[in-house]
C-alpha cells in the first residue's frame, strides 16, 4: 500500500512539473510577448500599414495617458481639415478658460489670435494645453463637446477601453483612461490617414509670435519628443509624450525604415529615460524582426458580366491594396495570387458591391484577401431598356 501511494505522488509530482506548472507560468505572462526587456509596465508596437501587433505587454490595461491624449485631438483638427470645416488659416480667438490651462503651454493670452496652423505646431511640438483647448473650443464649440467627439471617434476606430474627459490630458481624473493597445490604434490612424502629420512632429524648434495687447514678442517652441535627437538606425517620425504625476512617462513613438512604419507605445514608464529607451528597444527589435510585403501591382480586372441591366457589364476595381507582415523569415517571392469572381451577377448592381476577392497563399496557406467591388451602378433594365437593346442589335 506504502509502495502504491509513493508511486501516486511520483506521478502527482512529474504531472505538477511537466504540464500543471508551465501552465501557470504561462498563465501568469500572458501578456507579455516574446521581446525585449522594457522598464514599462505596459507596451505594444504595431506595424502601421497592416495594424498587425508585433510585441505587447499589458497592453489593455487601462492607464492616464497624460498629453498623449492630444493625438485624439489632433485627429478631429485633421479631420474638420480635411472635411473643410476649418482652413490652416484660419483665425483662432483665446478664451479666458482656454488661457487658464496649466500644465504644458505656449502662453496663449486671452483674445489673442493665433491660425490654426500655429495652433497645431503649438498642440504637437510643446504639447500646449492651452492651444489644445483653442483648438477644441474653435472645432466644437466647447470643450465639452470636443470631448465627446473624441470619445464617439474612439469608439469608432475600436478604441475598447478609452473614456476622454478633456481634449489635452491635463486631468487626473481617475476616468480618464486608455490603453498601450489604444493609443497603437489612434497613432496608426492618424500618420496612416494624415501623413502630413510628419511635417509638424519633426520639428525640433519653431518661434511662434504673440501679438497681444501688452506688445509683441517671440515665443520658442521645442520639441518634448526627445527621441527626435537619440541616435537610432531608423527615422524618427513622431509622435506624442505625456508626463503627470498620475499617467507617469508615456510616448506614443513612431518611425520609419526601408518603407516600413512602426507605432510604439509606451505608459507609465518610471522616468523620461526609461519610456525613451523602451522605445528604442522595441523599435529596433521590430526592424530587426519583421519585413512587410506590399502588393503595389495587382492583376489587371476586367469588367464583368451582368444580366438583367441596363448595361451589360460592369466596371470593377480593388477596394485596397494588400499588405502582410512577416515576422518569420518568409520567401515573399513564393506568394501566390488568385482572383475569385461572382458567378450569375445580376442587376441592380450598386457601387461598392463586393463581387469578388483577390486571394493571396504562401506555401498553401492563405495570408489574407481583399475585396473586388462594383466601381459603378448597374440599374435594373426595364421593358424600353430591352426594346433600345433589340434596336441597337438590328441597326
Amino acid at each position: 500500500m506504502k509502495r502504491f501511494l509513493m508511486r501516486i505522488c511520483v506521478f502527482l509530482s512529474v504531472v505538477y512539473i511537466t504540464i500543471i506548472d508551465p501552465i501557470r507560468i504561462l498563465a501568469e505572462n500572458k501578456n507579455v510577448s516574446a521581446g525585449p526587456e522594457i522598464g514599462a509596465p505596459s507596451a505594444l508596437l504595431m506595424e502601421a500599414s497592416t495594424g498587425s501587433v508585433i510585441y505587447e505587454k499589458n497592453a489593455d490595461e487601462p492607464r492616464n495617458p497624460a498629453s498623449v491624449t492630444k493625438i485624439m485631438t489632433l485627429i478631429l483638427i485633421f479631420d474638420a481639415l480635411q472635411s473643410g470645416k476649418i482652413k490652416l488659416s484660419d483665425e483662432v480667438l483665446t478664451s479666458a478658460y482656454a488661457k487658464s490651462m496649466g500644465g504644458s503651454q505656449v502662453f496663449l493670452e486671452e483674445g489673442e489670435i493665433q491660425t490654426v496652423e500655429t495652433l497645431i505646431k503649438c498642440i504637437v511640438i510643446a504639447s500646449g494645453n492651452d492651444a489644445s483647448v483653442a483648438m477644441a473650443e474653435f472645432i466644437g464649440g466647447d470643450e465639452g463637446t470636443f470631448v465627446r467627439m473624441m470619445n464617439e471617434r474612439a469608439s469608432g476606430l475600436g478604441m475598447e477601453h478609452t473614456t476622454f474627459v478633456d481634449c489635452c490630458g491635463l486631468t487626473e481624473d481617475p476616468a480618464h483612461v486608455t490603453t498601450a493597445r489604444d493609443i497603437a490604434l489612434m497613432s496608426r490612424e492618424l500618420i496612416v490617414k494624415y501623413p502630413q502629420i510628419t511635417n509638424y512632429t519633426t520639428i525640433w524648434m519653431e518661434n511662434i509670435t504673440h501679438v497681444t495687447k501688452q506688445g509683441t514678442k517671440e515665443f520658442g517652441l521645442s520639441n518634448t519628443n526627445k527621441l527626435l535627437k537619440m541616435a537610432t538606425n531608423f527615422e524618427v517620425t513622431g509622435l506624442k509624450t505625456g508626463s503627470t504625476s498620475l499617467a507617469k512617462y508615456c510616448l506614443a513613438a513612431t518611425a520609419r525604415k526601408e518603407g516600413v512604419e512602426l507605432i510604439a507605445a509606451i505608459m507609465a514608464a518610471p522616468d523620461y529615460k526609461t519610456r525613451f529607451n523602451d522605445a528604442v528597444a522595441l523599435l529596433n527589435y521590430g526592424y530587426g524582426n519583421c519585413r512587410v510585403y506590399r502588393d503595389d501591382d495587382p492583376p489587371q480586372l476586367t469588367p464583368l458580366s451582368v444580366s438583367g441591366g441596363v448595361e451589360d457589364v460592369v466596371e470593377v476595381q480593388y477596394g485596397e491594396l494588400f499588405s502582410f507582415l512577416g515576422l518569420h523569415g518568409e520567401n515573399f517571392a513564393n506568394i501566390e495570387k488568385e482572383v475569385i469572381m461572382q458567378e450569375n451577377i445580376e442587376a441592380p448592381v450598386a457601387v461598392g458591391d463586393v463581387l469578388g476577392y483577390l486571394v493571396y497563399r504562401l506555401d498553401g496557406q492563405e495570408l489574407g484577401r481583399v475585396e473586388i467591388r462594383a466601381a459603378q451602378d448597374v440599374e435594373k433594365a426595364g421593358f424600353f431598356d430591352y426594346w433600345k437593346k433589340i434596336w441597337r442589335m438590328v441597326t
